[in-house]
């Protein structure tokens, strides 16, 4: 397993090995023991899977807080996607900030995104289904959102505003300025 920092202090993209023959290729995305070496000690207790039927389907940017506030380690199982993590940490040099990397499952390529993050994604193929673990339950009343388009982060979506597929969740989320209290410490 390979491991690659990014701008933001502890969201990390990991690439597993594949070891592969005429067969296809395996690979374990996911080792305690390999993930500890790396200095990555995380309690997942929920492994999460979504589908999106369209291409340009964004989903997020989502996060829990405190007590229930939740680490995510995501993957293309099948498609591919641009991940975001945005940081949402008050007291950090680089709150409010963003990364962007391409998950895809040709690659393998997973993002680490802590607590800490709001985090989203949006699809690049039809049918692409992520897979993800997190390290608390969904808590409806910890559950949060930041709107995906605000212009207070920057982020280059890879579809037209008016093309994205959105929930009504997404779609009515709040704006950085106004989730004050939903800010991580």
């Amino acid at each position: 397993m390979k491991l690659r920092a990014t701008e933001l202090d502890g969201v990390v993209e990991l690439i597993p090995t594949r070891h592969g023959d005429e067969r296809g290729w395996f690979s374990e995305v996911w080792n305690r023991s390999t993930l500890a070496g790396l200095g990555i000690e995380l309690d997942w207790v929920q492994d999460n899977e979504a589908k999106s039927a369209a291409a340009g389907t964004l989903r997020g940017l989502h996060f829990q807080t405190a007590p229930q506030a939740q680490d995510k380690l995501v993957r293309a199982a099948h498609g591919r996607i641009v991940d975001v993590a945005v940081d949402l940490r008050r007291s950090s040099s680089t709150f409010g900030r963003h990364v962007a990397v391409e998950l895809s499952a040709d690659a393998g390529n997973q993002l680490l995104v802590p607590v800490g993050f709001a985090h989203g994604y949006c699809t690049l193929e039809p049918d692409t289904v992520i897979a993800y673990k997190v390290t608390d339950f969904y808590a409806p009343s910890c559950d949060r959102s930041l709107r995906w388009d605000d212009p207070a982060l920057g982020i280059e979506w890879p579809v037209d505003p008016a093309d994205v597929t959105l929930s009504d969740k997404d779609r009515s989320a709040p704006l950085l300025a106004d989730i004050g209290d939903s800010l991580f410490d």
